[in-house]
């Protein structure tokens, strides 16, 4: 089981603010599952437009949340090390489901499980939770390319 701060998700993850979306990884087993922690807050940019007077989280800022937890998932699952210039990419997404509205001041848990690897090709189960009711939910296609 592995914890991570936000030093070493960026150390693993490209993105930067205002779209890395995870604050926190509680744990982590390779081949596994990981759980990882997305506070949510009113200063986030796009509770500006969405919407104004009732901000609610965007569904997809969700799931690209919860792709970025798989991304580390499937990284730390990797037999090797991919360099510095790798990166991770969403090629598939499948049975999304979005079952509450997330707004400022929620914690989004976010647990993702792997499933399968072929011809790197990674497959992935996420849910996403607040006050532990599934929020959002989905499985994912990742792969690993070097550019």
């Amino acid at each position: 089981m592995t914890t991570m701060k936000i030093g070493q998700i960026t150390n693993l993850l490209p993105h930067r603010y205002p779209f890395l979306l995870l604050d926190r990884i509680l744990s982590c087993e390779p081949f596994g599952k990981l759980t990882a922690i997305k506070n949510v807050t009113i200063n986030e940019p796009h509770f500006q437009g969405h919407f104004p007077g009732k901000p609610i989280m965007p569904g997809v800022l969700i799931i690209e949340a919860m792709a970025q937890a798989a991304a580390i998932l499937g990284e730390q699952s990797l037999e090797y090390s991919p360099g510095k210039e790798s990166l991770y990419y969403l090629v598939g997404i499948d049975k999304a489901r979005f079952r509450q509205t997330v707004e400022p001041g929620d914690q989004l848990i976010i647990e993702v499980n792997y499933l399968t690897v072929k011809r790197n090709i990674w497959k992935f189960r996420a849910t996403a939770s607040v006050d532990d009711r599934v929020v959002a939910s989905a499985e994912f296609l990742t792969t690993v390319v070097n550019p």
